[in-house]
């Protein structure tokens, strides 16, 4: 699978976890995250744009995630609340610079060939979790409270870790295929 190619199946991805955290959260609205707090539906579609966006930025480049959140908030906006379409949208914006600033200059430094890979997604995904949270829950009319703020955070963490570790392996995979030829 050539780079542009695996660039495409991840800008696909990535407007299709923003659509489905949209639909979702719009049909079920607040659902248990366990240990007494609750989430967002579409938590958990979300988180699982949380890494894409690391890969389709390596892969496309920043402007490419800046389009894919325009094209997941319009598709949204066709077929979710209004309302949690544009908290989404803005959320993503805004949690996504936050992520830029750090993910961007980490990624530089360590490469794709070190084991501070994961800690660079981590530290990237960690830094905008809180102002996403309180952002989007304010703006998408939920109430923020302990029960609901928590059960956001802890639903990103579920996500977050999953993702991670399937990112890891993913990417061992990867360094361990021999280079493409002319490419």
């Amino acid at each position: 699978m050539t780079r542009r190619t695996t660039g495409i199946a991840l800008l696909a991805t990535y407007i299709t976890s923003i659509w489905a955290a949209n639909w979702l959260t719009t049909r079920y609205g607040l659902i248990a995250a366990g240990f007494g707090y609750l989430t967002t539906a579409g938590t958990f579609a979300a988180g699982g744009a949380i890494m894409t966006r690391d890969f389709l930025q390596d892969a496309l480049g920043r402007w490419a995630v800046l389009a894919a959140i325009t094209a997941g908030a319009a598709l949204s906006y066709a077929t979710s609340s209004h309302q949690i379409a544009f908290a989404s949208g803005a959320t993503f914006l805004i949690g996504e610079s936050l992520e830029f600033a750090v993910y961007t200059p980490l990624r530089r430094r360590t490469g794709w060939g070190t084991g501070r890979w994961s800690l660079v997604v981590g530290a990237a995904n960690t830094t905008g979790i809180a102002a996403d949270t309180f952002l989007f829950l304010t703006l998408a009319g939920f109430p923020v409270t302990t029960a609901t703020f928590g059960g956001q955070l802890l639903g990103k963490a579920y996500v977050t870790a999953g993702v991670v570790a399937l990112g890891v392996v993913i990417r061992r995979a990867v360094l361990r295929q021999p280079r493409e030829s002319g490419a």
